[in-house]
């Protein structure tokens, strides 16, 4: 076995270079530390080659097919012919191709180790690549996740995972959809817009279930306008497929025919097999469990992203990759307030939010200390412009701070950065509507809800 230079020991090793691994690195470099970066596949991971990046190019695909559907709305004369595939497809690789490209420029200039292979954790501070071994004071695990099955579901043909979802050379006729998380109602979203009939199972009595029920409640309003259907509260029994679709079965004793299954159940922890309890790390279910800052119960290895459990978001990972580089330098940085992270659902109608959801608020601090009140996107000039519907829901400590902000419509995803600042910031409504929003944006609608919340409404009811 060879060692990465006679005795060599680094001061960081990275198991994995996605958005958690990678920012680890960068950062790590950047405060002066030797680095290695291991990573089998490319560097970016899932969410910049099988997750964030192409999905949404997906989903901005589905939304110039349904803006040249819906032309003659707002007076222009189009024609929608087809959805090309192999055309989508090009210009979401191209996306891609182009993020790649720079995210390997950046890793190259940081001056990083970058070891392409399979690696292993063989001992606390040691992980081996092909028979070469690499030493670290520190060791990050960043091995990220995978498209979870369910039991007795094989993956194949016609029965897909988001993975195998991402490349289809054609769009189906109809699709069932197991799973109304965020990956399921992404998907369905696109298929609908590309002109396929879209159904969702869902065991959870409604659609994005880790939101806000008044949420939930308008996604599903939006989702039967757009005639996607979904049967929420009932569970999977089975699924058989031929040459002609797939059955699924379900515990109701009703079945579904379709030309394909979409499998969005949800990701697991990619954390077996890489020697992780084997070297001692405490592991749960799969996860890898840590503190608040990030350590696992062995001196020296620490883990990101998300085989640590919690929300498994791209920008959670890059955020504690950006900690453990931090923490390992001896920078004693803030720990994150998982609560306090942005989570944005990309469908059409978008789902943004960020903080405590209204019973998440009354749990913590009872319910005679805690006021909600919703914005209707009507009274907002900018959401007429753009034809839609939804709300701002803020959620507050009485005579306290924004514990959550909770949103629903066309882009409502871009006003999550200040959506985040209130609530991390424990800003007061009544500062909040100190601010000037600008007119006419989307974003007047944060100020309005904020004006209404702090006893002064104007373009709202009391």
């Amino acid at each position: 076995m060879s060692e990465s230079g006679p005795g060599q020991v680094h001061d960081v090793v990275i198991l994995g270079g996605g958005s958690g691994g990678y920012a680890a690195a960068l950062r790590a470099s950047q405060l002066g530390l030797d680095v290695v970066l291991i990573e089998k596949d490319k560097v970016g991971g899932t969410c910049l080659h099988r997750g964030c990046i192409p999905t949404k190019a997906l989903l901005h695909a589905a939304e110039v097919a349904d803006s040249a559907r819906e032309s003659e709305r707002f007076g222009v004369k189009a024609n929608f012919e087809a959805i090309d595939m192999p055309g989508v497809n090009k210009y979401k690789d191209g996306v891609i191709g182009r993020l790649y490209k720079g995210l390997q420029g950046l890793v190259s200039a940081a001056k990083v180790t970058y070891v392409e292979g399979e690696g292993r954790l063989v001992a606390p501070g040691t992980v081996e690549v092909a028979g070469t071994r690499y030493q670290g004071r520190n060791v990050v695990l960043a091995t990220g996740s995978y498209s979870r099955s369910l039991p007795g579901l094989d993956i194949g043909g016609r029965i897909v995972t988001s993975d195998q979802a991402l490349n289809l050379d054609s769009v189906p006729q109809s699709v069932i959809v197991l799973g109304g998380g965020v990956i399921g109602v992404e998907f369905a979203s696109v298929w609908r817009s590309f002109g396929a009939e879209v159904t969702i199972v869902e065991a959870l009595p409604r659609l994005v279930p880790a939101e806000d029920p008044a949420a939930s409640k308008a996604l599903e309003r939006a989702f039967r306008k757009r005639g996607i259907a979904f049967r929420t509260g009932i569970r999977f029994s089975g699924a058989q497929q031929d040459d002609e679709g797939v059955t699924v079965s379900l515990e109701s004793g009703d079945t579904l025919r379709a030309d394909l299954l979409l499998v969005a159940v949800g990701r697991g922890p990619n954390a077996d097999g890489f020697g992780y309890q084997e070297a001692g790390v405490n592991m749960d279910r799969g996860f890898v469990l840590t503190d608040e800052r990030l350590r696992t119960n062995v001196e020296g290895i620490f883990a990101v992203g998300d085989i640590v459990p919690g929300l498994q978001l791209a920008h959670r990972g890059f955020a504690q990759g950006i900690f453990v580089a931090e923490e390992i330098a001896g920078l004693g940085p803030a720990p994150l307030v998982e609560s306090g992270i942005p989570r944005v659902t990309y469908c059409d109608p978008e789902v943004a939010s960020v903080g405590l959801t209204e019973a998440q608020a009354r749990e913590r601090h009872g319910d005679d200390h805690v006021q909600t009140y919703e914005y209707n996107l009507a009274g907002n000039g900018k959401s007429q412009i753009l034809a839609t519907a939804g709300f701002v829901k803020l959620v507050r400590q009485k005579d306290g701070p924004v514990l959550g902000v909770h949103m629903v419509g066309a882009r409502v995803g871009e006003l999550i950065g200040e959506s985040q600042l209130i609530v991390n910031w424990e800003a007061f409504p009544e500062e909040v509507a100190q601010l000037v929003h600008a007119h006419p944006t989307q974003n007047e609608a944060l100020g309005e809800a904020h004006l209404a919340l702090a006893g002064k409404p104007l373009h709202a009811h009391a």
